[in-house]
C-alpha cells in the first residue's frame, strides 16, 4: 500500500510548494480544504467540489459521531463511500466543537463529557475515543484530540490547556497505533505566547507525527495577532512534514499564512458566505443582496470560470438570492470554492517560479481596486 508521504518541491522565502501522497490520491500544497461538516459540503455535489480543484475535504468528528454515528458509517462502508468522495479526507478530532459547548460540557484530564446540541444525549470524548471514531470513519488524515481555549485567555489558562493537550497528544499517538496509508497529525497549542508555542512544538516532535497543525488561532485574536504567531510558529515545526493551520480563513489570511510557511488550511467561509449572498472575487467581497446588482448584466467575476460567472449575470444571482431560491446558495458556494482553489493554484505556480512576492502584490492590488463599478 502507498504510504503517506510529504515531498517539499520548492520554496520561495518561507512559502512552500509540495505534495502529500496518500493511497487515495495526491494533495497539492499549499492546499485549501473545503469543509464537509456532516459528510457534505453544503449546497455542493462531491463531483462539483472536485471540479474546482480540491484534492481533499475535511469532515467533522463531533457532528458525524452524533449523527448519523461513526459505527453506522463504518457499517455502510466508511465515510468516503458514504458521501461519494474518493479523494483524501481529513477529520478533525472534535475538540474545537466541544470547546464551543462550554455551557454543555465538563472537562477533566480523562477527556470531555458533553451533551449533544441535537437531542441532549450525553457523550464522553477522550483521545482514545476520538481515535476510534476517526478510524471507523476511515479518514486518511486523523487529528489528535486536543483542547483549545477561546482567546483572549490568561497565559496561565493557555499554558494549562496546552500541557494537557500535549498529554492527550501522546494518548492519541498510542491509540492510533500503526495504520499504513493513514496519517496522524499533532496539534501545536500555546495561544499567542512564543515560549508556550515552542514548548508545545518540542513535545509534539518528541512524540513524532506524520504532520503538524497550528491550532488555537482564528478563535478571536484578530489577524495581526495571528500573523504575529505565524511569523515564528511554522518554523518551530519539522521542515519535512506538512504544516496545517486549522480553521483559516479569509483570502488574505490564507495568502499571509502561506507566505509564513503554512501548507494546508480549511474554513467554512466559502460555503457559509455563499449561502448568505456573499461572493469573494478578485476585486474583493461582493454582496449580492444589494439592489445595485438588480439590473447588472455582467458576470460576478470576469476572471472566473465557475458556472455562476460563466453562465449567469449579477442580476440573476441577485434575483435568486432575494427570491430565496436554492440555486443561489449552490451557485455562490461553487463560485467561492472555485475562487479559493484559484488562489491556491496561483500561489503554487508562483512559488514554483520564484515569483511569490510579485503574485502577492498583484493579489492585494486587485482586491484594493474594489468591486467593478455599477453601470
Amino acid at each position: 500500500m502507498q504510504r503517506f508521504e510529504f515531498t517539499l518541491k520548492a520554496t520561495d522565502g518561507k512559502a512552500r510548494l509540495g505534495e502529500i501522497t496518500t493511497p487515495r490520491g495526491t494533495i497539492r500544497t499549499p492546499a485549501f480544504m473545503p469543509v464537509g461538516t456532516a459528510a457534505t459540503v453544503k449546497a455542493m455535489m462531491p463531483e462539483s467540489v472536485a471540479s474546482t480543484g480540491a484534492d481533499i475535504l475535511l469532515g467533522n468528528t463531533y457532528h458525524l459521531m452524533l449523527r448519523p454515528g461513526a459505527e453506522r458509517i463504518d457499517r455502510l462502508g466508511g465515510l468516503h463511500k458514504f458521501m461519494n468522495w474518493d479523494k483524501p479526507i481529513l477529520t478533525d478530532s472534535g475538540g474545537f466543537q466541544v470547546m464551543s459547548l462550554s455551557g454543555l460540557r465538563k472537562l477533566n484530564e480523562e477527556g470531555v463529557r458533553f451533551k449533544s446540541h441535537i437531542d441532549g444525549s450525553e457523550h464522553h470524548l477522550t483521545p482514545e475515543r476520538s481515535m476510534e471514531i476517526q478510524k471507523l470513519l476511515g479518514s486518511d488524515i486523523v487529528m489528535c484530540f486536543d483542547e483549545c481555549p477561546a482567546l483572549p485567555a490568561t497565559e496561565e489558562r493557555v499554558a494549562q490547556s496546552m500541557r494537557m493537550s500535549m498529554r492527550w497528544a501522546q494518548r492519541s499517538r498510542d491509540a492510533f497505533g500503526d495504520r499504513p496509508g493513514h496519517a496522524l497529525f499533532g496539534i501545536q497549542q500555546g495561544g499567542v505566547t512564543e515560549e508556550l508555542r515552542g514548548e508545545s512544538a518540542e513535545a509534539l516532535k518528541a512524540i513524532g507525527f506524520d504532520g503538524y497543525a497550528i491550532g488555537g488561532l482564528a478563535v478571536g485574536e484578530g489577524q495581526e495577532a495571528m500573523f504575529g504567531v505565524l511569523d515564528y510558529a511554522p518554523d518551530m515545526l519539522p521542515v519535512d512534514r506538512p504544516r496545517y493551520l486549522m480553521g483559516v480563513g479569509k483570502p488574505d489570511d490564507i495568502v499571509g499564512a502561506v507566505k509564513r510557511g503554512v501548507d494546508m488550511m480549511d474554513c467554512v467561509l466559502p460555503s457559509r458566505s455563499g449561502r448568505t449572498g456573499q461572493a469573494f472575487t478578485r476585486h474583493g467581497v461582493v454582496n449580492l443582496k444589494n439592489a445595485r446588482h438588480a439590473d447588472d448584466p455582467r458576470p460576478l467575476d470576469e476572471g472566473c470560470a465557475c458556472p455562476a460567472c460563466r453562465n449567469y449575470s449579477r442580476a440573476y444571482l441577485h434575483h435568486v438570492y432575494r427570491s430565496q431560491e436554492m440555486i443561489s446558495g449552490m451557485l455562490l458556494t461553487w463560485h467561492n470554492l472555485q475562487y479559493f482553489q484559484d488562489i491556491m493554484a496561483g500561489m503554487r505556480a508562483a512559488i514554483a517560479e520564484g515569483q511569490f512576492d510579485a503574485w502577492e502584490a498583484a493579489f492585494h492590488a486587485g482586491r484594493a481596486e474594489g468591486d467593478i463599478p455599477p453601470l
